[in-house]
């Protein structure tokens, strides 16, 4: 099986292009793994000359604008990467009879629920990022419907780059106290538990729709915090409750993304483990 992975310069992108690599040899897979820099999908004619070259099976896009605040004040970028550059891949593998995996985001809710999100609740996004977001799914829908899936995936930490827990760990070596935000509800989520989850997926090519990867359970991010600090010896009382309101921003942030994962149950998967497990078993990649 010949896989394309884009963005696989990022957090995520990087977990998956390792875990195919790992699988290859024992499956007899070829894995091109492309960054940013190798591939900008938000040009078509690139696009379509990469999955020409590379012929892939299946195409992960991993490529993402997730920069939540400055898509506000930038809209348009954050279209022509996360609507225009889903479209491209979609149209490049409809023309190539690839499947593509297209990883999304839980801001496409509005967090006014107080139950888990289905796979079907309706979307409402209240920001510029959701709305991106949402519209490169319906893209990648509209375009391939009966052989794409979309993952949608929320609060990612992991072994590459910036994430909200490698801060944490780094404060807690820095300040006396912390204060982090306590009225926002998610699901922290250890990017190498996606990536296993997506390439598993991919695997199965009646796999089709929407799909909800987080690890399980819900949390704040003031307790996400402080069972941070708890595992890595600082005492939790140093992390202070805080008000979404008392950080402002230029973006609304959902006060619960809390994603359900029904629809794992007719693949025969149950949801990915619970985040607790998930951030004690990556916390030595972590530090």
């Amino acid at each position: 099986m010949r896989w394309l992975v884009t963005g696989a310069g990022g957090m995520l992108g990087r977990d998956v292009a390792a875990r195919l690599t790992a699988e290859a040899a024992r499956r007899g897979d070829h894995v091109v793994a492309l960054t940013r820099a190798e591939l900008d999908i938000t040009e078509p004619g690139a696009v379509r000359s990469a999955v020409a070259e590379h012929g892939p099976d299946i195409v992960v896009n991993c490529a993402a604008y997730t920069a939540v605040d400055d898509a506000e004040a930038d809209e348009e970028t954050a279209l022509l990467v996360n609507r225009d550059g889903p479209r491209h891949l979609a149209e490049a593998c409809a023309a190539h009879h690839a499947r593509l995996v297209h990883i999304s985001t839980d801001y496409v809710f509005s967090g006014e629920a107080r139950l888990p999100y289905s796979e079907d609740h309706p979307p409402a996004p209240t920001t510029a990022y959701g709305r991106s977001k949402l519209a490169g799914e319906r893209a990648v829908a509209a375009r391939l419907p009966g052989s794409a899936a979309i993952v949608r995936t929320a609060w990612l930490y992991g072994a590459h780059g910036r994430s909200f827990v490698r801060t944490m760990i780094e404060l807690q070596a820095r300040r006396d106290t912390v204060e982090v935000v306590a009225d926002q509800h998610g699901q922290p989520t250890w990017s190498a538990d996606v990536a296993a989850r997506v390439v598993a997926l991919a695997r199965q090519p009646d796999a089709c729709g929407i799909f909800h990867a987080t690890n399980s359970g819900e949390a704040t991010w003031y307790e996400l915090a402080r069972e941070v600090f708890s595992l890595v010896g600082a005492d939790p009382d140093r992390v202070r409750p805080t008000t979404t309101e008392a950080f402002g921003g230029p973006a609304p942030r959902p006060a619960y993304t809390v994603l359900g994962h029904g629809r794992w149950e007719r693949l025969g998967a149950g949801p990915l483990r619970p985040w607790r497990s998930a951030l004690r078993r990556a916390l030595p990649l972590l530090r």
